[in-house]
């Protein structure tokens, strides 16, 4: 039986970049979606634009809320799908046929937990601007993310029952922390072979990049340990002064 995404967006004054977002929802072969928008009361044209796009998959509710991942949780209070995926506005689902992809590998592997795929960054105009820095392993496990959020969760996708509310405490790094409790309870996890989502570049977390990392940092001390994390980030700084990143 073939699986029905919750595909959630979520946004605030994007007149700017949510154009792309509902199109490549909009695109998509697979057709057994539904279109969750949540938006954060803006006040530019945002509201204008979903008006001007309807879709008969697509639900909008616009209210006031505490942050993003606050409507990150209030979308997915409303989900109905067998699975979600975050695609925040000015992020793109890679080519038409990504959603089938996913689909297929749902059916072919009996419903795992996750089912995830590589990440490309691009510019406002969707122009490529290379691969993420972190590749996405072909076997992905719970302890896969002690090295880093290796999955983007523009293309992670989460079996419904496993997806726990995000942790607001974490202001810019609730998805790494909710990734790793999905990984937690996921007993398979299967790789999509293809780049299946483009993720716009300068986003909430990359604007605020060294708080993000210090919540990170927390976040593994408390799943991963704090030695084996501390060590682990010194073979970092290591690496990158080996390579010039540093």
């Amino acid at each position: 039986m073939n699986p029905l995404f919750s595909i959630i967006t979520v946004c605030r004054n994007a007149e700017a970049c949510i154009a792309p977002t509902l199109s490549s929802v909009d695109g998509q072969t697979c057709r057994l979606y539904e279109h969750i928008v949540v938006d954060g009361a803006s006040t530019d044209s945002t509201l204008a634009i979903l008006e001007a796009t309807p879709s008969e998959l697509r639900t909008v509710v616009s209210e006031p809320d505490s942050g993003i991942y606050d409507a990150m949780n209030k979308g997915l209070a409303r989900a109905k799908g067998d699975y979600v995926l975050f695609m925040n506005a000015g992020d793109r689902l890679h080519a038409p046929d990504t959603l089938q992809r996913y689909a297929d590998a749902i059916m072919d592997h009996d419903y795992p937990g996750v089912v995830y795929g590589q990440t490309d960054i691009v510019d406002a105009d969707g122009t490529r601007l290379g691969p993420r820095h972190l590749t996405a392993p072909a076997q992905l496990t719970l302890q896969s993310f002690a090295d880093g959020m290796l999955v983007c969760h523009q293309a992670f996708v989460v079996l419904r029952r496993l997806a726990m509310p995000f942790d607001t405490q974490w202001r810019y790094s609730a998805d790494y922390e909710w990734c790793v409790r999905c990984l937690q309870h996921s007993r398979r996890n299967v790789l999509v072979p293809d780049v299946t989502a483009d993720y716009l570049a300068e986003g909430t977390t990359t604007a605020h990049r060294r708080r993000s990392l210090r919540e990170r940092f927390r976040i593994m001390c408390y799943y991963y340990g704090t030695v084996p994390t501390v060590l682990r980030h010194v073979r970092f700084v290591f690496r990158a002064l080996r390579h010039g990143q540093y």
